[in-house]
């Protein structure tokens, strides 16, 4: 009894390590240091008509793979994950070619018309046809007959190995083939699956070069004289660690990893609360319903000339950013947003259920300062309303992510473990308790004092 007592006690074990984040980060550090200076490195190497710097596009990309790769050898080599009984995988017992070459083809149809339909959905939507959607749909027409002829081997392979080969690709094919013992409950969990992958990779490829390029171009020297500078510079360097880092979750969606979508959520208003954060819906952007920054002022401007305050709010937005990131970084290969990957216990999510949540409104209401205006008192209102409004989207989004993973056992006993031991949890905890009693104390004494008179 003791025994269930103090494992209930405990923090679950992370599904994803410590060092799988750290691995990431070096590796994509390393690539960004010779980007930086890749006309010096080709020097060394004899080549001397080399760029300066290398900040295209494609460079971003391969930042990409100089995150991922680390984090792919240390997962497989050190952390063992592709012999994980959650991978469905037994890599013991392998099958014939030949007894599984049925499933395989149908699993193959399901799989191939599932990209025709995310192939369609692209084609209809005008917005990936213009801006920096643009390079998505130049990366995906690029890999698609590459990604079709390299499934075929990939898909005969891992069925050779898998407990259960019949998937939701294969009753997707199933259905097409009209074949029997198809489920629609799989159908649907697999089309809500690559939907999450179809809809988010579009995006973050997106806006991968951009972000890139900021980094590789921006000067550094200039950060110890100008605190604004250095806090901007700072702040898209996060950013840019965490677009490289939910891309390569994005993109590794695969069972040998471990990495895999147990389950993408199934509610409706988790969608709805995910998808309209995010172009093309996306509420917040200028001019939109939810636009809490008419004005474009924030808080470089309300603090010019005041270089002590710039310095303090400056490291303040760059802490938070950083946390941010962090809570990226901690999902090592699995980031993706709607979906079950395993649970993620270390990091920031060792002091709250969403660390990036929080840290994230956390930043838009200090950076931005909403209840400060040149304008009305009624616009400065207007802005903040708004603006608790959108900390409420989060809220809400938070609380359909915690209804979907509170159907997996171990995110379950994380919960009761944040309930008691969570720094941030505790905090609010604590902070509602003292206001609830405070509040509650003031209602009996305005009670006591009517019934005197």
């Amino acid at each position: 009894m003791q025994n269930a007592r103090d494992k209930a006690q405990e923090r679950p074990q992370s599904a994803v390590s410590y060092a799988v984040g750290i691995c990431g980060l070096i590796g994509l550090f390393l690539w960004v240091f010779i980007a930086r200076h890749f006309g010096e490195v080709a020097a060394l190497f004899g080549y001397m008509d080399m760029p300066a710097r290398a900040d295209g596009p494609y460079s971003g990309l391969l930042a990409m793979l100089c995150c991922a790769l680390p984090m792919i050898c240390w997962s497989i080599f050190v952390d063992k994950v592709h012999l994980r009984e959650s991978t469905g995988i037994n890599w013991r017992q392998k099958a014939k070619i030949s007894d599984i070459i049925d499933d395989s083809f149908v699993k193959l149809v399901g799989l191939w018309m599932t990209w025709a339909l995310i192939a369609i959905c692209y084609f209809m939507g005008r917005w990936y046809w213009q801006g920096p959607f643009q390079f998505s749909m130049q990366l995906m027409e690029a890999a698609i007959i590459p990604l079709v002829l390299l499934s075929i081997p990939y898909v005969i392979w891992l069925d050779q190995y898998l407990v259960n080969r019949r998937d939701g690709a294969w009753h997707m094919g199933a259905m097409l083939a009209a074949r029997q013992g198809w489920q629609s409950e799989k159908i649907f969990h697999h089309l809500r699956a690559w939907a999450v992958k179809g809809f988010f990779l579009a995006f973050m490829l997106a806006i991968v070069p951009d972000g890139f390029r900021a980094v590789i171009n921006a000067d550094f020297a200039q950060m110890w004289t100008n605190p604004v500078l250095a806090a901007q510079i700072l702040i898209i360097m996060m950013f840019m660690v965490d677009v490289q880092f939910a891309s390569v979750g994005y993109l590794l969606t695969m069972r040998p990893l471990d990495a895999h979508i147990r389950t993408a959520n199934p509610y409706m208003q988790g969608w709805v609360a995910a998808l309209i954060c995010y172009p093309p819906i996306l509420l917040m952007a200028n001019d939109r319903p939810l636009d809490y920054r008419p004005d474009d002022h924030s808080w470089a401007f309300w603090f010019a000339g005041h270089d002590m305050m710039l310095m303090i709010w400056g490291a303040l937005l760059v802490g938070l950013t950083a946390i941010y990131a962090w809570a990226t970084v901690a999902f090592g290969l699995r980031f993706s947003n709607l979906t079950h990957r395993g649970i993620i216990t270390n990091g920031p999510y060792a002091w709250t259920k969403h660390p990036a949540y929080l840290s994230k409104n956390l930043f838009w209401w200090c950076a931005t300062l909403p209840f400060i205006t040149n304008g009305s008192a009624a616009e400065a209102l207007r802005n903040s309303m708004i603006l608790l409004l959108i900390s409420a989207v989060y809220y809400w989004r938070a609380r359909t992510e915690e209804k979907h993973l509170g159907q997996d056992p171990i995110y379950q006993h994380y919960m009761g473990w944040m309930q008691n031991n969570g720094a941030v949890t505790k905090f609010f905890a604590h902070a509602g308790a003292y206001l609830s009693s405070r509040f509650g104390r003031g209602r009996a004494q305005h009670g006591g004092d009517m019934n005197s008179q």
